[in-house]
């Protein structure tokens, strides 16, 4: 007859799990038997169906449990049904082909667009090299959307401020071309020159230390933490949230999903449809402020 004590036994003594382990398969279990037995009477562990068993899993769903929660007692259902398998308890398996929900992926953090006018306003900044070089730092990831190793990979010959257009260097060495504007142009301009009159050009990097070194991530990822933290409030304060508002700010001005894979130097489009979720997510916050319905 099978029984989640005889499971339990079974786990304890010929799998040597743990008694807080025995104490959590036992609870999912006991769990989904008072489920089955309020859908039906009738109902026992050699009769359970696939049918019930997803309907425990919505009925979780329901009540607000998440999907890794629902996963994980799901998972405790496999193993109960393999063992009772293994020894002929049952005739099949239910859980076996069953598959528990999608974790939900955590939509990109980013900085609205007013805290990024707070951050580049020239009032907001100092005239040290450090100053000048941690703005330009903001607005060169906030203008194209490049990622970190890209930007610590920059050399002067790669920005060409005639035509407005830098070349990086993404994933596995391949090039694309970004087109900038006319703020990224000044802020270059002017970090350029600051740059040769303070440090001196000691290296074909673009962005250099106050010692003339090229800039490593740990330094970048210093500086824009500490700038971001200046407007904003978000747990993160890295190059990749700038990427990421970068990203945003492109589609809620209509730039078009496949441009947007274009710039990010994005392999498929999957990737970069994560940002219009995002961009929904405003939308729906737009309409529930707005709308005297909503």
């Amino acid at each position: 007859m099978l029984t989640i004590e005889g499971f339990l036994n079974y786990l304890r003594d010929e799998r040597n799990y743990s008694p807080m382990t025995l104490q959590s398969y036992g609870e999912d279990l006991k769990e989904f038997e008072l489920f089955f037995r309020n859908v039906e009477n009738q109902i026992s562990w050699e009769t359970v169906d696939s049918d019930v068993i997803r309907a425990w899993m919505e009925a979780m769903m329901d009540r607000g449990n998440a999907a890794t929660s629902v996963n994980r007692r799901l998972s405790t259902l496999r193993s109960f049904y393999k063992y009772a398998l293994r020894r002929k308890l049952v005739n099949r398996d239910p859980a076996h082909k069953l598959q528990g929900p999608k974790k939900k992926k955590p939509l990109p953090q980013f900085l609205k667009e007013s805290e990024m006018d707070r951050l580049l306003d020239l009032k907001m900044w100092g005239d040290e090299y450090i100053d000048v070089l941690a703005r330009t730092l903001i607005i060169t990831f906030y203008s194209t959307g490049m990622r970190l190793s890209e930007l610590t990979g920059l050399d002067d010959k790669d920005v060409n401020l005639i035509t407005r257009e830098v070349k990086v260097t993404g994933k596995r060495g391949k090039q694309r071309i970004i087109p900038f504007g006319d703020e990224l142009f000044e802020a270059i301009e002017s970090y350029r020159q600051k740059r040769d009159e303070d440090i001196g050009k000691q290296s074909e990097a673009l962005f250099l230390t106050e010692k003339g070194m090229r800039m490593t991530g740990n330094l970048v990822r210093k500086l824009v933490k500490m700038s971001l933290s200046r407007v904003s409030t978000l747990k993160k304060k890295t190059p990749h949230v700038l990427r990421h508002t970068f990203a945003t700010a492109m589609l809620n001005h209509e730039a078009g999903l496949e441009s947007v894979k274009k710039l990010l130097g994005h392999e498929s489009l999957s990737t970069t449809e994560i940002y219009t979720h995002t961009t929904f997510e405003q939308l729906k916050k737009v309409y529930k402020d707005a709308h005297p319905r909503a």
